[in-house]
């Protein structure tokens, strides 16, 4: 591969290394220059371009990184299509992500061209979610570099898999000393019932006895014969030796203490054992919390079908101080709600507002853009139908300019209107109509009404994340390394998202808040938006997206 400037006369068939624009030009970075492309720069007065030329051995950007995402990923894994060097990994159903830790190691190690970067061994990953992503780090490797990879990637088991949630079936056992009220017994259940939900399983039977080690016997051989995979007992007081209560309960019922204490915190005085071939966990204090803490780390391997020992335990040391963050999302909402003793169902539990603005003047267009026609349809309606698929019964229109003309073209939506009468004074008037006149929820997904090639997929995507952060991420659409539009905001941020003024949307506020985005992966819809009529012109040599 040959990399430098080039004269226009010399530069057919190569690929351009950075961004070119000139005049009203714009070609993108690894677009493959050709005869009409050099005709039009050089009649624009460009006469050399910084580009690539491939070697006949090289293997492209894209196709190197399907190659090397073919090799390491294993069953429950999707890959996404190769752009710009770049193929995601993404999980086919929710589960544990399961790494040969080494072998991705040695593999990023043989060629600093070559990237895996994974998400954490043993995460829980929801459906859609991004387990991994390659990037290959220059326009193209020699093939000999590719084989070299695939080589290092093989092994008995691909390095990166799905361990999928199976289904577990779950008892508890807890017991009382007088002064324990009965609201804290009931918490608990609550929380361990949502806790089980997280990972796929559910809580089939419960029972509460004396804090005695035979009365914990018996509740267990009960809860056994009902053919569970999983039993949990918490105590009226934290388990603190072999001996206590509820090991000795445990080991009454017939059942082995295979292991106490854990180098995890919350979730030191956790205990491993075992009831026949049934998993048994005692629980520490801190499991009546929705809170993350060691317990989750055990529950979601075996709801994962994995088998804990305790060298397993004994190895979480390292990042077992735990924190909690966006991205380790677990049950607080149902949790708090739980505190009341009311119940939500879990579809409720987030509910986001789409807002579409479509007021703008469109002032580069010379003509309102949102009503102009993409594939039989006015552009705006695009936009919106794909919202309503996501999130029906959610989604707000905010008008301004021609509010009349654009309110008929979405004749027929189930959507709400709310009309910016500042709308002339900037992106931001429009923002704040819509944000005033939101009825509630959890957060707001803020759509750009010209943008016709964003998918309901996409949004779902954003939904879906969003609701796995319990609400408290700031949902990021991602394609081609570059952020997108929509951007989905938690409740608590509505009122900085308020405080701009000009012709500006809130995205001053993800470097603000930078510790709490999450991106997800899109296609390039994200970026396309239609400001100008050769936008729009482009736009209509483009097949509508479903």
């Amino acid at each position: 591969m040959r990399f430098g400037p080039l004269p226009i006369a010399d530069a057919e068939g190569a690929v351009l290394a950075h961004g070119l624009k000139a005049g009203t030009l714009r070609h993108p970075k690894g677009r493959r220059l050709t005869a009409n492309d050099l005709a039009t720069l050089a009649a624009a007065g460009v006469t050399e371009v910084v580009a690539v030329r491939l070697d006949a051995d090289d293997v492209g950007e894209d196709a190197a990184a399907a190659r090397v995402a073919r090799a390491i990923a294993g069953a429950g894994l999707a890959l996404t299509p190769a752009t710009t060097g770049r193929v995601n990994v993404m999980a086919e159903a929710g589960g544990l992500l399961l790494i040969d830790t080494a072998r991705l190691n040695r593999l990023n190690r043989v060629d600093e061209a070559v990237t895996v970067a994974t998400a954490a061994a043993f995460a829980p990953l929801a459906p859609g979610a991004m387990a991994a992503t390659i990037k290959i780090i220059p326009f193209a490797i020699p093939e000999d570099l590719a084989a070299r990879v695939e080589q290092t990637a093989k092994g008995d088991a691909p390095a990166l898999r799905l361990a999928p949630w199976r289904g577990i079936r779950a008892g508890l056992v807890q017991t009382r000393l007088p002064g324990l009220k009965t609201v804290t017994l009931d918490k608990t259940g609550t929380v361990t019932e949502a806790r089980l939900a997280q990972v796929g399983g559910t809580l089939v039977a419960e029972r509460r006895t004396a804090h005695d080690a035979d009365a914990v016997a018996e509740a267990l051989a009960e809860l056994s014969s009902l053919n569970l995979d999983l039993l949990l007992v918490i105590g009226a007081s934290a388990i603190t030796d072999r001996r206590d209560v509820l090991p000795t309960g445990i080991s009454r019922a017939g059942g082995e203490v295979l292991h106490f204490g854990m180098p995890v915190d919350p979730g030191n005085l956790m205990l491993l054992a075992r009831l026949g071939h049934v998993p048994v966990l005692g629980l520490p204090g801190c499991a009546r919390s929705p809170r993350v803490n060691g317990f989750d780390w055990i529950l979601q391997r075996v709801a994962a079908g994995l088998e804990v020992t305790p060298a397993d335990i004994m190895g979480m040391g390292v990042g077992g101080l735990l924190t909690d963050i966006p991205s380790r999302p677990m049950p607080r909402q149902s949790a708090l709600l739980a505190q009341d003793q009311r119940a939500v169902p879990a579809a409720a539990e987030f509910p986001v507002t789409t807002l579409v603005l479509a007021a703008g003047s469109a002032r580069r267009m010379g003509a309102n853009k949102l009503l102009a026609d993409y594939a039989g349809q006015p552009l705006v309606r695009h936009a919106v139908t794909a919202a309503l698929a996501a999130n029906p019964g959610r989604v707000t229109v905010v008008l301004g300019h021609q509010a009349a003309a654009v309110r008929a073209a979405l004749g027929g939506l189930d959507v709400r209107f709310i009309e910016a009468a500042d709308h002339a004074q900037g992106l931001s008037a429009s923002l704040n109509a819509g944000l005033a006149g939101m009825a509630g929820g959890t957060g707001v997904l803020v759509c750009l009404g010209d943008m016709p090639r964003v998918t309901a997929d996409t949004h779902r995507r954003l939904l879906a994340r969003f609701t796995a952060a319990a609400g408290r991420a700031i949902v990021v659409p991602v394609a081609e390394g570059r952020r997108g539009n929509p951007v989905l905001w938690p409740a608590d941020l509505v009122p900085a998202m308020a405080g701009i003024t000009g012709d500006q949307g809130a995205r001053g506020l993800l470097a603000t808040h930078a510790d709490r985005v999450v991106e997800v992966p899109a296609d390039g819809g994200v970026h396309l938006d239609v400001d100008t009529p050769d936008a729009l012109a482009a736009l209509r040599t483009l097949e509508p997206v479903a």
